[in-house]
């Protein structure tokens, strides 16, 4: 019986997770080549052997994805399985025309095929979009599960930009681990939070293999998915973040609709910096999509240790890159921080880019007066120090969930911003994790 010719369209993530769960041992399929978009420099690699299985002895062709057209007609494929997330529906739609019109399918997995069952608890964290405030939420949830006496491990969603192999499964327990693991600075900005609060965290590549590694030392899994992901597994406890300042954004990103959809709490969060308006949308959106989820509001107060480097000062605002980019606010805790604090002056970073920069900005240009923390690379990590570098400002304000200073050689005086999730009234997560953990015989 003649194969059936798959490409899976991703970004070095979800993709290869639905690869391993529907793909892997099927013999009746032949996946001919993976595609990557959003994360600079992942194409061109191979998905390899190791981690592929037996039924694909040379690995996996890894292509931008804009060779799909090509490709499609060069391997008479016969469809092509949309794999990755933070995307609006016109993006979706638009590659699905371009997939049909060379010929193939266009199709979308569920969670029935790529979701993986555990042997414990599992309370999913997931968001409408990047950047909504999913981070600050597991942490909190983390620590008010520990306070119960219970022993929390984090999965953090995929991101392997580096040696497939060695990143199959990653164990994350000291600072000392993310050199060891040669980590980026976005996989350093999800991962030390949870390290620095006592914690262990899981993320790789095989999300099978790693659950089964993190059930061994956990009472309960919490998945911190990321960008607008629904969970890799199969959970007992659904929350989905929304963030009023994109309001309208849970209806019409993909998956995101699906993580608002499925949640059995959603949390508005950032309602001290939205509008009345922005928030009432998205409450008539929940309202509309999934009536019977709990709605609990939050705020995301920011902090900072040296506001009198921001008064009166001319400053340089460093934000979450994932966030500014394909995430597409326009501002972030930087910029409320610098605001908040009276600051002469934010200090535009484009006359000062270099490197790879300059295509981050190329590419997003609505990026705007702010520098975006991308470090996907040592070319980049270099590019963003000199930056800072060449910056003409008083001190620079880091807003990103790690300490730059760590990482890239600042010159200026710094100002950390923290910010954390803040529950406002009833109902709360206290009585959330009350409920979870009475369900499951935790305490």
């Amino acid at each position: 019986m003649k194969k059936r010719k798959i490409i899976i369209i991703g970004a070095a993530g979800r993709d290869f997770h639905n690869f391993n769960t529907r793909f892997r041992n099927d013999d009746s399929v032949e996946v001919i080549a993976f595609t990557a978009a959003q994360i600079p420099n992942i194409d061109g690699r191979k998905y390899p052997a190791e981690l592929a299985g037996p039924l694909y002895p040379k690995g996996i062709p890894i292509f931008a994805e804009s060779d799909l057209p090509n490709l499609i007609k060069n391997y008479e494929v016969d469809e092509c399985v949309f794999s990755y997330s933070d995307v609006p529906y016109s993006h979706v739609m638009k590659l699905s025309a371009i997939v049909n019109a060379a010929g193939a399918s266009f199709t979308l997995l569920g969670p029935k095929d790529t979701q993986i069952k555990s042997s414990k608890p599992v309370i999913a964290i997931c968001a409408v979009r990047t950047g909504s405030g999913k981070s600050q939420t597991s942490r909190k949830i983390v620590q008010m599960l520990m306070k119960r006496g219970l022993k929390v491990v984090a999965i953090r969603h995929p991101m392997p930009y580096g040696d497939l192999i060695k990143q199959k499964v990653q164990r994350f327990a000291t600072i000392e681990d993310l050199a060891r693991h040669n980590c980026t600075i976005e996989e350093m900005e999800e991962y030390e939070p949870h390290i620095a609060r006592g914690n262990v965290i899981y993320a790789g590549v095989d999300y099978e293999a790693i659950l089964r590694e993190a059930e061994k030392e956990a009472d309960v899994i919490l998945w911190d998915g990321g960008n607008n992901d629904f969970s890799f597994y199969v959970p007992d406890l659904m929350i989905t973040v929304a963030d009023p300042l994109r309001a309208g954004n849970e209806v019409s990103f993909y998956p995101g609709e699906v993580s608002l959809r499925t949640a059995d709490v959603v949390i508005i969060n950032k309602i001290d910096s939205a509008s009345p308006e922005q928030i009432q949308i998205v409450r008539e959106n929940i309202a509309r999509t999934n009536p019977a989820a709990l709605v609990i509001d939050a705020a995301s107060p920011i902090s900072v240790d040296h506001p009198e480097l921001i008064r009166g000062k001319r400053v340089l605002c460093v934000e979450d890159g994932p966030t500014l980019t394909h995430g597409m606010m326009k501002y972030g805790a930087g910029i409320v921080a610098a605001r908040k604090f009276q600051a002469a002056q934010i200090i535009d970073p484009r006359p000062y880019i270099s490197g790879e920069l300059i295509k981050t900005f190329q590419t997003y240009p609505e990026i705007g007066t702010l520098l975006p923390a991308m470090g996907y690379s040592t070319t980049q990590t270099r590019d963003l120090e000199q930056t800072i570098d060449r910056t003409d400002c008083d001190a620079v304000i880091i807003a990103t969930p790690i300490d730059l200073n760590r990482v890239v050689k600042i010159r200026k005086p710094t100002v950390r911003v923290g910010y954390d999730l803040q529950e406002i009234g009833k109902p709360d997560l206290n009585e959330v994790l009350d409920d979870f953990c009475a369900r499951h015989k935790l305490v």
